[in-house]
């Protein structure tokens, strides 16, 4: 079935639907990496987004049941060059078009990914509809350019109660702002024992729960539409260790003074290299962020910068200088991407001992 993908500057792209048949509006935002489609659609941090993948043919290895990120996927809609109708793999269980009937995710396949991408460099993210041939898309576009787009996303993700997932080792409280299932796989493998948290809950209900430690999670949307959280990190901020990613990474800057910036078209893949400033060490990082910290905006403030991302420069660690704190803005849980940065949760866990060792908390 032929339907088009909308953009809110007029241009049009005719392709062959998949998946649901339903209107669909969103960012339409791109990523590079060659594998993990399906962790790409379950990240809770595409929430509102088009996500059009630049690799060319997806959905050769099916959706299986293991490699889910979140159980309810929180995209807008898919964009592919090709998509595979019989895929070949032990796991698979469903085709993807098949998965996205389920969910009710619109796709479309067979456009230009190439020139949509460059379109997104050139100009930056840009507002997209899927929809129908039956449309007018001058009504479209105009709808477009006067649509605003949802900044609750963080609400639209995150657990509304806290729960456990048991272990024997150090408590960590997760705090799940659109947390990718990774980053819980890591705590439990190290036998935490973890208690995820929604994104409103106050410091004084998670020092209740006497934590050993604090993790910010990654998530979607611009970090200053999440204040609960920035008053929160205010509120722990030297009482426990504290590990962000992502999302988490830009709201502890913001706690602690700093500034935070719309990016042009982001970083979301799984290539992306990162340089640690004090051993000179360079990790591949899966990364997916529209927004990044203000490098300019850190003078004044007690955060050191600790890594930085080499293809354009931009603030990719922090560290506190004062209290044991550390954030990344990239995903050291990788899901899809490589795992160069998983050391980073032993570095944690190492801090939460030593912590305990001086007591200094």
């Amino acid at each position: 079935m032929k339907r088009q993908l909308i953009l809110e500057d007029g241009t049009v792209f005719i392709g062959e639907g998949f998946g649901s048949t339903e209107q669909t509006i969103g960012e339409v935002v791109f990523n590079t990496g060659m594998t993990g489609y399906q962790e790409i659609l379950s990240d809770p941090s595409y929430c509102g987004q088009i996500v059009t993948l630049t690799y060319p043919l997806i959905g050769n290895y099916g959706i299986n049941r293991d490699d889910f990120e979140s159980i309810i996927p929180a995209i807008s809609g898919f964009i592919v060059k090709e998509i595979c109708d019989i895929p070949s793999n032990w796991r698979s269980q469903f085709t993807l078009d098949e998965y996205f009937k389920s969910k009710n995710i619109p796709g479309l396949a067979g456009i230009d990914t190439r020139k949509l991408t460059r379109i997104i460099r050139q100009y930056g993210t840009l507002k997209g509809a899927i929809c129908g041939m039956d449309v007018d898309v001058k009504q479209v576009v105009q709808k477009l350019k006067n649509e605003v787009l949802p900044t609750n996303q963080v609400e639209q993700v995150s657990t509304t109660n806290p729960y456990p997932s048991p272990g024997r080792g150090d408590r960590v409280v997760l705090v799940d702002y659109g947390m990718k299932h990774g980053i819980l796989r890591e705590l439990n493998e190290r036998n935490c024992d973890v208690v995820v948290v929604p994104y409103n809950t106050t410091a004084e209900e998670i020092l209740q729960l006497n934590p050993d430690g604090i993790m910010l999670s990654n998530g979607p949307g611009d970090p200053k539409d999440v204040p609960e959280a920035i008053e929160m990190i205010h509120g722990v901020l030297g009482k426990v260790p504290l590990f962000g990613i992502c999302l988490g990474h830009q709201l502890f800057a913001l706690a602690c003074g700093a500034n935070t910036e719309k990016m042009k078209f982001g970083h979301r893949g799984s290539n992306h290299p990162v340089k640690h400033l004090q051993t000179g060490k360079v990790a591949i990082t899966s990364q997916n962020h529209g927004y990044t910290v203000d490098e300019a905006s850190l003078e004044n403030t007690r955060l050191d910068i600790t890594h930085v991302a080499l293809n354009d420069g931009t603030v990719e660690g922090l560290r506190h200088l004062d209290y044991p704190a550390f954030t990344v803005q990239y995903h050291p849980e990788a899901s899809p991407g490589p795992e160069d940065a998983n050391e980073l949760f032993d570095e944690f866990l190492s801090m939460i001992e030593r912590c305990k060792k001086e007591g200094v908390m």
